[in-house]
């Protein structure tokens, strides 16, 4: 081709390209806008999601029993050492909770669920206290500063002073430890810089093991080096599992659908059920108040405390004040100062919302 013809063709090229531009500028613009777009309710697509046929059933089974030959590898690296971080295409949960129940069956076992939207991250740091407190009494180890015999004050203590006893060199017995299941630590309640902080510090003490799930790609960027290799110490298990998403999708709201009530209730619903029969049964007298006395601008907490003593599901404002903060963490409940200045607490439904989600916990 002439060096002619190439200038040429080059030329009309651009030519071609500039006046498509112009004519797109001066062209009427759509009126079309995204709101226009019809979209379905949240729970009808749900729905029509759960009436999908699986696909792959016994190729997805015989994976993960494979993995389970693994077992007994895991639980050697965690009694090195090292914290186990499993990445790889589906849902891990269900791996990593059989994981914990047939082969963790030693050690004491807490689950972060990292996919909720908030967590109540010094909770969790203080059942672990708790539960290695009950392993240094079985040990006869029982002589951490400040700490009586009889009772164990770690709701009054601060997050560096619950992740020092937990780093205590409280027994020489190096295989002595709690284990710690995030399941999604990349989740949208963990990725903050403060939080990743805490739990690479958790994961550093010498009666910790941390067992966690990533699926974001950029999940990495959450660490630094020190992080990585030192804090978290991580052994990286790639496990795909191809299992749909189905309870960490629960918490979020879908592309192109409307979020109904009943999506609501089914959230609150599954989220009380995983909570203790004590906390279902506050949380069912907050609910009761609040269906006999519509108007009102919630329950007061003097009076709600003065109930649940009387029907004995709390022993102390402690106790209660810890069920309503994990009500809280889970947007559950919320709280208010009414006209006489009382603070009350509320759950944020309509009635007919309301009514439905007390008959589904009290199946």
């Amino acid at each position: 081709m002439e060096s002619n013809d190439v200038e040429e063709e080059e030329f009309e090229f651009s030519r071609n390209y500039f006046l498509a531009k112009e004519l797109g500028t001066s062209s009427k613009k759509s009126a079309c806008k995204l709101s226009d777009i019809n979209i379905v309710d949240e729970q009808e697509l749900r729905d029509a999601h759960a009436n999908l046929e699986p696909k792959h059933e016994r190729e997805i089974n015989d994976l993960m029993n494979s993995y389970k030959k693994s077992y007994s590898e895991w639980v050697f690296l965690l009694r090195c050492g090292f914290g186990l971080l499993m990445y790889g295409f589906g849902s891990k949960k269900f791996l990593i909770e059989d994981f914990a129940s047939s082969a963790l069956t030693d050690y004491s076992v807490v689950v972060i669920n990292g996919y909720l939207q908030q967590i109540h991250l010094k909770q969790v740091v203080i059942t672990l206290a708790e539960l290695l407190w009950d392993q240094l009494k079985m040990h006869g180890k029982t002589t951490w500063e400040n700490l009586p015999k009889n009772q164990q004050p770690f709701n009054t203590k601060s997050m560096d002073d619950l992740i020092a006893f937990l780093d205590g060199p409280h027994l020489e017995d190096k295989e002595c430890f709690v284990c710690v299941v995030v399941h999604n630590i990349d989740g949208p309640s963990l990725r903050d810089s403060d939080t990743q902080q805490y739990l690479a510090r958790i994961a550093a003490c010498s009666h910790i093991r941390v067992v966690a799930s990533i699926d974001h790609v950029n999940a990495p960027l959450l660490w630094d080096k020190k992080m990585v290799h030192t804090q978290f110490n991580w052994y990286w298990l790639h496990v795909p599992t191809f299992a749909p998403y189905n309870i960490e999708g629960t918490f979020f709201p879908l592309i192109l659908a409307h979020s109904g009530s009943a999506q609501t209730v089914k959230t609150a619903s599954i989220v009380l059920q995983s909570l203790t029969p004590n906390a279902q049964s506050v949380f069912k007298v907050v609910a009761e108040h609040q269906l006999a006395h519509p108007n009102e601008e919630g329950m007061p907490l003097n009076n709600l405390y003065t109930i649940c003593r009387e029907r004995f599901l709390v022993s102390s404002q402690i106790t209660l004040n810890a069920h309503l903060t994990e009500f809280k963490d889970h947007e559950l409940v919320k709280t208010r100062r009414n006209s006489d200045g009382q603070d009350c607490i509320y759950i944020p439904l309509t009635s007919e919302a309301l009514e439905k989600l007390v008959q589904e916990i009290s199946h």
